[in-house]
Parts: C-alpha cells; structure tokens; sequence
C-alpha cells in the first residue's frame, strides 16, 4: 500500500524487490555501505523498512526498528540517492519516520549520527532531536572507525498521526 508524503513523494513498504536499487543508493551514498544481507535482515526481522519514490524512481529509504513494549523506535538508516540531495527529501523521509513512529505508540525516536555528516546533523537538530551522547568507534571508515552521535528525541506531543 502506497502512501502520498507530498504532492512529488509517495512512500511504500519496501519489498526484497527493491533491494537492488536500494543496495545501489546505498553504495553510492555511503563510503562504508551496509551489506545486502544486513538489508534483507532488516526486512526478516520485520524493521520498518520504506522505499520512496518521485516519478516511478525510487529516491531513498528508510528503514525504522520499534519497540513499542519501551515507546521507542530507532531509525536506523535515512537514505537519499545523492543526485536529489539537498531537495528536501531527506527532511521528508524523516518526518514520515517521525509519524510512522508517533502510529506505532513510540514515544521516543533515537539515531545516531556521523560526525563528520554536518549535513545530517543540521537535519536532525532543526527537527528537534537533541544530542544525548556519543558511541565510541562506532561507524566503520576506510581506515578504522569513526564515533557516533547519538540523538534523541521525544515525539510524545509532536507529529499527530
């Protein structure tokens, strides 16, 4: 079942179907992308995984994990194909995360963060998320690891779905 964001994005379950153009964002987006398998664990596992679309192309994904016996949720990747960041998309896609998170009785949306992503960081701290902390080596890099930021924040009274 599709849902419309905006008047251009529409999102949707995402399937095994779309894992390669998902798994093509994906290593095209991040230096050190996840696996094939880790994604198809996302979608066994029952994550909340989306795709998102504008014209039939898929622009990014999300993918959410929930606990709703604790009220949190934690997403735990927001893509955006690199040719259509900086459109907006990515502030989209997170707030549909945001939503579908407020729908499943969460409370509390956690992320983490690179460092050196000002880009998401800005993104995240503009929709309210707040820093609460920081994994050490966290993220693999090229050449060994890098720490993570960890954000929160609580959607108790934001984002009515």
């Amino acid at each position: 079942m599709s849902e419309v964001i905006d008047s251009s994005l529409l999102s949707r379950a995402m399937t095994e179907a779309d894992l390669p153009a998902v798994m093509e964002i994906e290593q095209r987006a991040y230096v050190v992308p996840w696996t094939p398998g880790i994604m198809r664990d996302c979608l066994r596992v029952g994550y909340h995984c989306w795709v998102y679309e504008r014209g039939g192309e898929l622009i990014g994904y999300g993918i959410l994990s929930a606990s709703m016996d604790v009220g949190e949720s934690h997403i735990l990747n927001l893509c955006v194909r690199p040719e259509s960041q900086g459109r907006g998309f990515g502030r989209r896609i997170l707030e549909h995360l945001l939503e579908q998170s407020k729908r499943l009785g969460c409370h509390l949306v956690l992320l983490e963060a690179r460092p050196s992503n000002p880009v998401a960081i800005r993104l995240y701290r503009s929709a309210g998320f707040e820093q609460i902390g920081r994994r050490k080596r966290y993220y693999p890099t090229p050449t060994g690891r890098e720490d993570a930021l960890v954000f929160a924040l609580d959607i108790s009274a934001a984002f009515s779905a």
